[in-house]
């Protein structure tokens, strides 16, 4: 199983990349791009299937991108996500032998996601058997896309990565928003209003908050809208208007406006509360994401008085995990919004130790008052830029803890800092069941 979730197979020494196949398949594919040193192709026909096969429950599955796993048996996910970290460990760091762990499950494998983003669009992708019919309805998508596309939108009735609650707010506010009169969103043309639904959902609570990411500010729409969602769907706490005029695909406004209920909800992880805004980054698996700080304070083998640097800190919830066991906590977030939930999540926890500043990492780094005695990293996919690596390494800090979401950009980072740092172990967690993405907690000690 190849990095990022492809089977591979071979022909004559020529590794062959197929979507949707699995190690131990017998099939039929078509080869679709070929080059030099490997070939891509598309699974045609399965001959025998491998042991490792289960009936996948959706009925988008092999035509959606959010769950490319679904028909692969659970247990054997967790070893091929284990084996991703390895490999981009070896091949892209150069550090074989480093000991990773067996993966952490999930607690739950269907209905996890504490948050969906769905894309509006004034045309809806047709599946193959749809295509001869001209009398099928292709106006309007609320879905998620068709991998490797920015303007195919799949009309989403039901997804199984979020709560059954969830579905049922979807339908309505599909049916919401058909009956505006406002149009969905041109993605080649880039007008129309309609742009993104995003749910979320309070693990401790079971509330929910509804962002509308609309083209422009309309309250006579969107008002109505929200009016009804709170009042068939009372499990609804807050229903916000993120406004934005950008022509990127992103579901994140230039401004915001409250609708009903509060601006906020609120979620628990172990013992703490958060505070979670529309635009803020928050675990999209909640119970994993208490499987996941464990082993961040695990590793960051605190006594209490230690200072702790959390970089890319978010809403804070790696310094509040930690605050208890250490001195004081640094966090850097470049997010205003997070930044003022951190605080605010502080406050509402009780925690005098930590403080967070807002700005760019690789900025804010040289002009730090005080040398940390442990890092904690937690970098977005992308992973971390070089100068922030070299911030970091000029700290000299005694320990660090990396937690990434991309065993390859974790595997390039560690190898700019192997040189200065021992990589003692990697424990990889399963935030994202169902998909080929592995979390991964590696501790590291200063040489």
């Amino acid at each position: 199983m190849a990095s990022g979730g492809r089977g591979i197979g071979r022909i004559d020494g020529l590794a062959v990349f197929v979507d949707y196949a699995v190690p131990g398949d017998q099939a039929r594919v078509v080869i679709v791009k070929k080059r030099r040193n490997y070939a891509e192709a598309r699974l045609l026909e399965l001959l025998t299937p491998s042991a490792c096969r289960v009936d996948p429950p959706c009925p988008y599955f092999g035509f959606c991108g959010g769950c490319k796993w679904q028909h692969i048996v659970y247990d054997q996910q967790l070893v091929y996500k284990r084996q991703q970290v390895v490999d981009a460990l070896e091949r892209i760091a150069g550090l074989a032998g480093v000991p990773v762990h067996p993966v952490v499950p999930s607690p739950a494998v269907y209905g996890y996601r504490n948050k969906m983003e769905f894309s509006c669009a004034d045309r809806r992708w047709l599946f193959p058997e749809e295509m001869e019919k001209p009398d099928v309805p292709s106006d309007f998508a609320l879905g998620l896309h068709v991998p490797g596309t920015f303007d195919k939108i799949i009309d989403i009735q039901e997804c199984h990565l979020q709560p059954a609650p969830g579905n049922a707010i979807l339908k309505t506010v599909r049916a919401l928003i058909r009956a505006s009169g406002a149009p969905p969103y041109g993605l080649k043309t880039h007008t129309g209003f309609w742009r993104f639904v995003v749910l979320r959902r309070s693990t401790d609570s079971g509330r929910w908050m509804v962002n509308l990411v609309t083209a422009a500010e309309d309250l006579s729409v969107v008002q109505p809208v929200a009016h009804d969602l709170t009042a068939r769907h009372p499990e609804i706490l807050s229903v916000v208007n993120n406004i934005t005029a950008r022509k990127a695909g992103i579901a994140v406004g230039e401004r915001e406006v409250p609708l009903a209920g509060p601006s906020r909800i609120t979620d628990r992880l172990g013992p703490y509360v958060f505070r979670i805004s529309a635009n803020t980054f928050f675990q999209v698996n909640t119970p994993a994401a208490e499987t996941l700080f464990a082993a961040v304070k695990d590793y960051a083998a605190l006594t209490g008085k230690e200072t702790v640097l959390d970089l890319y800190a978010g809403t804070g919830a790696v310094a509040i995990a930690l605050s208890g066991d250490a001195g004081s906590v640094v966090g850097m977030e470049i997010v205003p919004e997070a930044v003022e939930d951190a605080l605010e999540n502080t406050r509402i926890n009780g925690i005098g130790n930590c403080r967070f500043l807002c700005g760019d990492v690789r900025k804010l780094l040289p002009g730090l008052e005080s040398r940390p005695d442990v890092v904690v990293i937690d970098p977005p996919r992308a992973g971390m830029h070089p100068k922030s690596v070299t911030g970091v390494l000029d700290l000299q800090a005694e320990r660090m803890v990396y937690v990434s979401c991309n065993p390859a950009t974790l595997a390039r980072d560690l190898s700019l800092i192997k040189d200065a740092y021992r990589i003692l172990e990697v424990q990889p967690v399963d935030m994202f069941p169902q998909t080929p993405h592995i979390e991964a907690v590696a501790r590291l000690e200063r040489k």
